[in-house]
């Protein structure tokens, strides 16, 4: 196996270059043409690395990781059987397709530390990798703005994803990996330095988008950590160069109105941005010779073991301290210990707090938006306590229970998105599996006997990647970052490793050389079928998958073939899309603009009632028939269909816009009746005046 680890580099190096290229290419995950991409890809590569494992694999191995893949298993089917309730079905099914392309990924990484088990530098490197691109992209768009965000309006980062708490999160989940390799005992020392200014990179990022989450998961992954992995002074110190440097140039660019300050014009962003971009390079060098100046010094005079544990005493102290001065600092405040806390509680679930700034103060802010999409979220979910109202289908709901006019899609956190999608049957096996995977993972690093047990470079390599789940999982908490394919994958696939490495053992040998593996497993009639099986399995979860792009592409079409005069082809093509989604409203609303484009009326209405019928918990597709009715002279009619989306979404101005004009034209229509009626009587009472005098 010694060529394994010669091998490790270009292996991690290829990984991370695969992960980048799925989490740039699938960005914020709102786009459904990229994200299908994305998720077809992961089914395709899922499948073939399990395929790949049945050839391979040992059958007297034991099975570990089974329990944590059968709950996320039934997590997806669940999700998916939630399609037959759900409020907005085509949500459902796009969100049942993300959660089987995120359950092949978590599959991936069972699989994967099955083939090569001693491979988990590799995917380590890979993390880093991938949270190095996106940090170093997101610090550019502000150092380069005139050729990378010339329309951007936020001082925060938020490239490639368009969301600043996924940036953030992102650069998170890189810092157990930058401790593992600053940290470790075994590697050449001189690459290990890199990871300092990586290190300082990362935690810059983090500051810079202002995500609080992301601070937050990476502080609790970072004391974990501390607590359990005997690299305590290394760690220390490699977190305080770091750490000092991002704080330095966070600090400077805070105080920049150029560069902290929203809508400022692309002149002064540039010049700002440079005067950035020189600091960074500087603070790196920097941070990079400070690194390896304290390593060499370490080395030629290390300390005994006392003054290890003095020094680490002394740190501990010291940390210790630190909610000790803060509650000296709140009791001197003029809200007194107290208040200071009754009030931060007040300000973190007060549906009606005020919104912190989108400024740096933002990071020292306790209230946040988050408590009332929360609040919304469990009013959802008492009316539909059971089975939720169905996979994605709080932004459809929201509208009924909301008090204010924002356009919001989920509801910031997964334990309340799942209650509200879901219900009590979604919640109970989302902790069914957090609960199997813990459990995995703390015999893979021997939770237990963590003390007692010798910390080889795997087992450290192993909480490293625990961590690294552990920072997703608690940012999951507090946003919900899960249709953000460059934090997810990272995760399960971690999550995978960990779960599917076993209880803790001495490092396994794998099961050697690949090709001649395979060429046995072809031998074995059973071991092939079960591997076209899976493959086949994956071919299908991909053509569904497909499905909801190829009718959004249809519907495109068809109004591409409206705009340019080919009523016939744009029924054609709408005919398609409803074939490929039958789930949609969409269509239908295409198919009845073909229809009043066509002078056809009643076929439009016809249309229209079916998107209704299809959902009806959707004020959208209430509000459309009402317009169309509206445009077509029948106001009755329209007023009689806003009734339920009024219900529905009592907030929409443009329900209330179209109510009112509805209301106008049923007046209009009842004056012009009454004066045509007037008319009408005018006209017959002459008549009888001019008979009555010819008599």
């Amino acid at each position: 196996m010694a060529g394994t680890r010669h091998n490790a580099p270009l292996l991690g190096l290829a990984l991370g270059l695969l992960l980048t290229v799925a989490a740039v290419h699938g960005g914020g995950g709102l786009q459904l043409g990229p994200a299908t991409q994305v998720e077809m890809g992961l089914e395709l590569l899922g499948g073939a690395a399990l395929a790949l494992a049945v050839l391979v694999v040992p059958v007297d191995r034991r099975p570990s990781g089974g329990i944590t893949v059968a709950l996320m298993v039934l997590l997806a089917i669940w999700t998916a059987w939630s399609i037959t309730w759900a409020i907005q079905p085509s949500d459902a099914w796009i969100e049942a397709n993300r959660t089987f392309s995120y359950l092949m990924v978590l599959v991936a990484g069972v699989a994967l530390v099955r083939l090569a088990p001693n491979r988990w530098g590799a995917l380590l490197g890979a993390t880093l990798i991938l949270a190095g691109a996106i940090s170093i992209y997101a610090l550019a768009t502000v150092v380069l703005p005139s050729w990378l965000s010339p329309d951007e309006i936020y001082a925060r980062l938020r490239e490639p994803y368009g969301y600043w708490n996924a940036v953030g999160l992102t650069a998170a989940m890189g810092v157990p990996g930058c401790l593992w390799w600053g940290t470790r005992r075994d590697g050449h020392r001189a690459r290990a330095a890199l990871s300092a200014p990586l290190l300082t990179l990362l935690i810059l990022t983090l500051l810079l988008s202002y995500s609080r989450g992301a601070l937050l998961a990476v502080a609790v992954a970072v004391v974990a950590w501390l607590i359990f992995v005997p690299l305590r002074l290394r760690s220390l110190a490699l977190l305080g160069i770091a750490g000092a440097g991002a704080a330095t140039v966070a600090l400077w660019t805070f105080g920049q109105d150029a560069l902290s300050q929203d809508h400022v014009p692309i002149d002064a962003r540039d010049v700002a941005g440079h005067r950035l971009g020189l600091l960074i390079i500087a603070t790196v060098v920097f941070v990079l010779a400070a690194y390896l100046a304290i390593t060499f010094l370490a080395s030629r005079h290390p300390a005994s073991g006392a003054q290890r544990r003095n020094w680490g005493i002394a740190v501990i102290a010291a940390l210790a301290l630190v909610p000790v001065a803060g509650a000296v600092m709140l009791t001197a405040s003029q809200r007194g210990l107290g208040g200071s806390i009754s009030h931060g509680w007040s300000s973190l679930t007060d549906p009606h707090a005020i919104t912190p700034p989108n400024d740096p103060s933002r990071l020292t802010a306790v209230g946040s938006v988050r408590s009332r999409y929360w609040n919304e979220a469990l009013k959802i979910f008492q009316d539909h306590p059971w089975r939720g109202v169905g996979a994605d289908g709080y932004a459809t709901a929201r509208p009924r229970y909301r008090e204010d006019r924002l356009e919001v899609r989920d509801a910031h956190g997964y334990g309340v998105q799942t209650l509200a999608d879901l219900g009590i049957i979604g919640a109970a096996l989302s902790l069914a599996l957090l609960a199997a995977w813990l459990t995995a993972a703390g015999r893979a690093i021997a939770i237990r006997t963590f003390r007692s047990t010798e910390w080889t470079a795997e087992r450290v390599g192993l909480a490293a990647l625990t961590s690294i789940v552990v920072t997703f999982g608690v940012h999951s908490f507090v946003d919900w970052t899960w249709f953000i394919p460059g934090n997810v994958i990272v995760a399960l696939l971690c999550a995978g490793w960990v779960a599917g490495r076993g209880p803790w053992s001495p490092p396994p040998t794998g099961p050697g050389p690949l090709a001649p593996a395979v060429r046995t497993g072809l031998r074995n009639h059973v071991r092939v079928a079960l591997a076209v099986t899976t493959m086949v399995v994956a071919g299908a979860m991909v053509w569904t998958t497909w499905q909801p792009q190829r009718s959004v592409s249809a519907t495109t079409d068809a109004l591409d073939a409206l705009a340019s005069g080919h009523p016939a082809r744009a029924r054609r093509d709408v005919q398609d899309a409803v074939d490929l989604n039958p789930l949609s409203a969409d269509p239908y609303f295409v198919r009845a603009a073909i229809a009043q484009r066509t002078g056809n009326v009643a076929a439009g209405r016809q249309a229209l009632n079916r998107a209704v019928q299809l959902q009806p918990a959707n004020p959208a597709t209430w509000l459309t028939l009402a317009q169309y009715e509206l445009r077509n002279g029948r106001p009755n009619e329209a007023i009689a269909r806003l009734g339920p989306a009024l219900f529905l979404d009592p907030r929409s101005i443009e329900v209330q816009q179209t109510f009112l004009q509805a209301r106008a034209a049923l007046a209009a229509t009842a004056a012009t009746s009454e004066a045509a009626a007037a008319k009408k009587a005018a006209a017959k009472k002459a008549a009888a005046a001019r008979h009555h005098k010819g008599r």
